[in-house]
């Protein structure tokens, strides 16, 4: 009843941003500095920064400790081991404030300059599930490898025909929802299957609380900290299968 309620008005809100880190010391500060010149839409009241350290071996955890020192509105969580994105995300979950959450990975794969347009529609269309997609047209993008833009539409594929959702990019490291609804889905993984965890489940509660807003992407490969591995692949595949075809709940 909670979740209907918000989305039957198009209230004000209060946005918590979270960026699971892990050896990401060339870039951090430089996303910061991204995140503090987005110009949010005027129905965003109250904004605040929740990092959650995954156990970086470089010096990532220092540099935000000494960038938050002066600043309001930015909280910094260590795991107390590597654990995983996911599990660093729903740490700082835990830990938000906000109303609707989202979720920024912290290697600038992904620009902020695009959260306002994922904001605008998430209160627009009033759902409460709003996914970034690398692949929908209407922004200017470099073209990323081949492999990788095959491997994610398949699974792309899979996830849309499981939940009777049509997606574009499942993978996409944005994704803007309410808090509310998160409470709601029971989520398991801890590491890369977390999104398609997360967007299955949400797709089984409702097929059109979801849309999709084009993003731009700036992929890196491995030799510049791409974290994302082959072997992961196949753990997002089995993550589908379970929660998708299986229903795992």
């Amino acid at each position: 009843m909670l979740l209907c309620n918000h989305l039957r008005k198009k209230s004000a809100m209060y946005l918590s941003i979270i960026i699971p880190l892990y050896n990401e010391e060339s870039l951090i500060g430089e996303l910061l500095n991204e995140l503090k010149r987005v110009n949010f839409p005027s129905f965003v009241e109250k904004t605040e920064i929740i990092i959650v350290d995954d156990q970086s071996t470089d010096k990532s955890y220092a540099l935000v400790q000494e960038y938050g020192k002066d600043k309001a509105g930015i909280k910094l969580i260590r795991q107390p081991a590597n654990k995983g994105k996911g599990f660093a995300v729903k740490t700082g979950i835990q830990q938000a404030a906000g109303d609707v959450i989202l979720i920024q990975d912290a290697d600038m794969e992904l620009v902020p300059a695009d959260i306002p347009s994922m904001l605008n529609a998430m209160h627009e269309l009033q759902v409460p599930f709003i996914n970034g997609s690398r692949y929908l047209p209407g922004v200017l993008r470099p073209q990323a490898a081949f492999r990788r833009y095959f491997a994610n539409k398949t699974f792309t594929l899979l996830t849309s025909l499981f939940i009777n959702v049509h997606l574009t990019d499942m993978a996409c490291g944005y994704k803007l929802f309410r808090k509310d609804l998160f409470e709601k889905l029971n989520l398991n993984e801890s590491r890369f299957g977390f999104e398609a965890e997360l967007i299955i489940k949400c797709g089984r509660l409702r097929k059109n609380w979801i849309a999709e807003v084009p993003v731009r992407y700036f992929p890196r490969n491995e030799g510049e900290g791409k974290k994302l591995r082959s072997f992961d692949g196949f753990r997002i595949l089995k993550t589908i299968f379970l929660y998708g075809l299986l229903r795992l709940k």
